[in-house]
């Protein structure tokens, strides 16, 4: 069973709660959607179908939402990362990422974009408290990049980064899904962007989409080893030892580089055994997993009047299910998420 423990703080005296799931894992991140909706149609996420779109009336209220997360930070959740959809494309978004940070105990707040409002946004977010964020990009060709998302939008997204870059934060985290026959011939021109820049250009293996996105997993997917052997340099000595990071991504260094490289492999190398975080979807869904088959409903009980305790209880109970791993590799086709990408929060 998982466990809520108390710790003491340093000097200050203070206790804090602590989320330790069955597997010794200590759970303090929280993934917040915010909304369902986005401004792109990303093929590898975008259903032949179309989309489904939540009412309003379905979405968690900003107000809801700052009920939900002091209610996770009051059982140890103390980093949020705000994602979609595309969450820069919700009216308030800048206020609620205020409210978010202004709540005692939060540490850090994050922010997954597709970068394509970044560049307006970019500062107001900053004063609102979010100091990091991930951007999606997963070609450096604009043709490619219209085949690829559906829309010709790829100068909005370098100017997103640079804006970032300019009010200063950092890391800047560039998310490039790698598909065989789409965009492998970019990996070595994308993990040059770190020869000059302090950004951290993360190539994510294809997950496995079958009811949902657009391609089939089995021809388009590349593993991390050979999205590395893309880049020939890593192999040798010139590059730096790869290193496991605190987030999902194994890091890599080029030789006098500004920023890293990173392989995140949730297919052939799953990094389950260090997970520490839950995900909100927009419609008030608490998953234990990317990947789960099972949803607590933690809209239904705010919007009967839950009090703090009460949805600090859902947390505790998400934890006691949170599962030792996911079976990708096994069989990725009938172990891939239940929702599409967008209405999970990624």
């Amino acid at each position: 069973m998982s466990s809520i423990q108390l710790w003491t703080e340093g000097k200050r005296n203070k206790n804090r709660a602590i989320l330790i799931d069955s597997y010794g894992r200590k759970i303090d991140y929280l993934r917040i959607s915010i909304t369902d909706h986005c401004n792109l149609k990303c093929v590898y996420c975008t259903p032949f179908c179309g989309r489904s779109r939540l009412r309003k009336s379905q979405i968690l209220t900003y107000e809801e939402l700052q009920q939900v997360v002091e209610a996770a930070v009051s059982v140890g959740i103390s980093k949020i990362r705000i994602t979609g959809g595309e969450p820069l494309i919700r009216n308030g978004v800048v206020d609620f990422c205020r409210m978010i940070s202004s709540i005692q105990g939060i540490k850090s707040v994050a922010l997954t974009t597709n970068g394509v409002r970044l560049e307006k946004l970019a500062q107001p977010l900053k004063s609102a408290g979010v100091k990091r964020v991930n951007v999606s990009l997963d070609t450096l060709e604009p043709g490619r990049f219209k085949q690829i998302i559906g829309h010709d939008m790829l100068p909005r997204v370098f100017a997103g980064i640079r804006e970032a870059e300019a009010v200063g934060m950092s890391p800047i985290k560039i998310n490039t899904v790698v598909m065989k026959g789409i965009n492998d011939d970019e990996i070595a021109a994308l993990a040059q962007l770190t020869l000059t820049k302090p950004y951290h250009v993360r190539f994510i293996e294809l997950m496995p989409s079958e009811g949902w996105g657009q391609l089939d997993h089995r021809t388009h997917f590349l593993s991390a080893k050979k999205i590395l052997d893309r880049i020939p340099e890593i192999r040798e000595t010139r590059f730096g030892r790869g290193v496991d990071s605190f987030g999902p991504a194994r890091l890599f260094s080029l030789p006098v580089a500004a920023g890293k490289i990173g392989v995140i492999a949730p297919v052939t190398r799953h990094f389950c055994s260090t997970c520490n975080r839950l995900r909100l979807t927009a419609d008030g869904k608490l998953r234990s997993c990317l990947f789960a088959k099972q949803e607590l409903d933690i809209k239904a009980r705010l919007r009967q009047g839950a009090s703090t305790e009460e949805l600090a209880d859902i947390f505790k109970l998400a934890v006691v299910q949170k599962p030792e791993r996911h079976y990708l590799q096994e069989s990725p086709a009938g172990n891939g998420p239940n929702r599409a990408m967008y209405a999970i929060g990624g």
